[in-house]
């Protein structure tokens, strides 16, 4: 059965509603490392402006939310990460945060968001959108590649958390046939980190025999 839901831009008058839908989500995680929540004041920087969030809504009660964030200077900026001009990292936006009531799981409401905000960034303001994602949070890694990232990179961030940084020029036009691509475990750190500096880029990932592995073309 298809939900009905409606998307909509968020408000900070809407902000209880996100907290505590927020607190919902992480009161079931399974993996608690694969979300990192935003504090109250954070949701209130993206809110204000420095950013953007969507919100779907059945009844008018909120059952999901996604948020992009203008990250500013950050110390860590995923930009420099994925090979983005020092004079252009204001035109980076981080895709954030998404989280959907447990009870509304299954109905592909992240990546809806994800493909609604995106048809909203100011394509004036920005070009770049990048995120992190780490290895084996398998239902993440598809969403951002159905959104059309691509992993540009994969390193320690955040002190010492793994992570594949992903990225999507708004600008470029949709890939066409690859030359040459190759699949590799995704347990095989080394040799992914090997071909990202080798120009490579990972699009897909694919199960097979039980084991996951990445689709990396050039």
């Amino acid at each position: 059965m298809t939900l009905q839901a409606s998307l909509s831009l968020l408000t900070e008058d809407q902000l209880p509603e996100v907290l505590a839908l927020q607190q919902r989500i992480i009161a079931v995680l399974e993996e608690p490392d694969f979300l990192q929540p935003l504090t109250e004041e954070e949701f209130v920087y993206i809110l204000r402006g420095n950013g953007m969030m969507a919100g779907a809504f059945v009844d008018n009660h909120l059952i999901a939310f996604r948020a992009m964030l203008d990250p500013g200077e950050d110390e860590e900026h995923l930009g420099i990460d994925a090979g983005v001009s020092l004079n252009e990292l204001s035109s980076v936006l981080y895709s954030e945060i998404s989280g959907v009531d447990p009870d509304y799981r299954g109905h592909g409401l992240q990546t809806t968001l994800g493909k609604w905000l995106m048809e909203h960034v100011e394509r004036d303001r920005y070009r770049y959108i990048c995120t992190t994602v780490a290895p084996f949070n398998i239902p993440s890694l598809k969403d951002k590649f159905a959104l059309g990232l691509r992993i540009k990179e994969l390193k320690v961030k955040y002190g010492n958390k793994l992570r594949y940084i992903l990225f999507k020029d708004l600008q470029e036009p949709s890939r066409g046939t690859t030359s040459e691509q190759q699949f590799v475990l995704m347990e095989n750190t080394e040799q992914q980190k090997k071909l990202l500096k080798e120009g490579w880029n990972g699009e897909y990932i694919e199960k097979k025999d039980d084991l996951w592995f990445v689709k990396y073309v050039k």
